[in-house]
């Protein structure tokens, strides 16, 4: 049985990667810092690791095929990304390991490209773009000495799974509850938005497709390119109600930014809101056939669902 070994379980994606895993068979192995496994993740062993310790990272790796790196500190702590993807490089290595690594759009920096192939340079116009760049360029240099093997999925913003961090939850959905759908920038704007079971599953498909793909690999996955119009549409057909459309104050944010470290590190990254961008893939289909795709209104219910909102055919899964 294949071993994978999931860093960052603890978070949103690594929760729903090694949930995707498990269902398809594979021994999950969930990386930690307190070594303990998430409760939905029933058949995971968890494992304690420390990923700015390397040698306790190379331990809690050892002997599993494939690590997924799921790591992903704060917007505030982005100063860690680096050291520790080095130091996931240095436990690939060291055990052999198949490196899976989920891209962010940060890469292409302001303007933004209105549609982003696999074949669409690099221009970061912000820190964390920057950061994200130097972290693939790390896994090229790691690939091309035939060090590390990277396959990377490249994606949009998160929705689904349960816990928080992600704009869905802390922006998006956080007022339905009382009527109200906050709308981060224009509502006819189009953004790229990946489904977390979704993702999971195309990295699952990836997984099983390792002879169609070389030794480094930078793959995009298209997700739900909408607006914030369809997704208020999808939202009031989950929860059976019209919702009151709001905007994001980002006028707030910016003010305070000078004075609240979080709020400076999201105004970086405002010109996402404001800059229509959809990912789209040449060659993903072709190396893992159908890619996996939830009707928006599925996915949107099920999201909802996932972060405590009660929709009209489930139940809220979260408190």
């Amino acid at each position: 049985m294949t071993k994978i070994a999931i860093l960052g379980a603890g978070g949103r994606l690594g929760r729903v990667v090694a949930k995707a895993f498990i269902d398809a068979g594979y021994e999950v192995r969930t990386v930690t810092r307190n070594g303990k496994v998430p409760a939905e993740l029933k058949g995971a062993t968890a494992v304690a690791g420390d990923a700015l310790d390397r040698e306790a990272l190379i331990r809690a790796t050892q002997g599993v095929d494939i690590v997924f790196n799921g790591l992903n500190p704060i917007y505030t702590d982005w100063g860690k990304c680096l050291p520790m993807a080095q130091n996931v490089m240095a436990a690939c290595h060291a055990n052999g390991a198949l490196h899976l690594f989920p891209g962010t759009v940060y890469n292409y920096g302001s303007p933004m490209p209105a549609v982003i192939s696999e074949d669409t340079p690099f221009h970061p116009s912000t820190q964390k773009g920057r950061i994200r760049c130097a972290m693939e360029e790390l896994f090229r240099r790691e690939a091309d000495a035939s060090r590390v093997r990277t396959i990377l999925l490249r994606a949009g913003d998160f929705f689904g799974g349960t816990g928080s961090g992600s704009w869905f939850d802390l922006i998006v959905a956080a007022k339905i509850n009382k009527g109200i759908y906050t709308a981060p920038g224009p509502v006819e704007l189009v953004h790229e938005w990946a489904y977390l079971p979704d993702f999971a599953v195309g990295f699952v498909a990836l997984a099983r497709n390792l002879d169609k793909l070389g030794f480094y690999e930078a793959l995009n996955f298209p997700g739900h390119a909408v607006t914030d119009l369809q997704i208020k549409a999808a939202a009031e057909k989950a929860i059976g109600r019209p919702l009151k459309m709001t905007s994001m104050p980002w006028w707030v944010l910016r003010a305070g930014s000078p004075f609240v470290a979080m709020w400076r590190e999201i105004v970086s990254m405002s010109y996402l809101r404001f800059e229509p961008h959809q990912v789209a893939s040449i060659r993903l289909e072709g190396i893992v056939g159908e890619i996996p795709h939830t009707p928006l209104d599925q996915a949107v219910a099920e999201a909802l669902g996932d972060i405590g909102i009660a929709t009209v055919d489930g139940v809220a899964k979260a408190a």
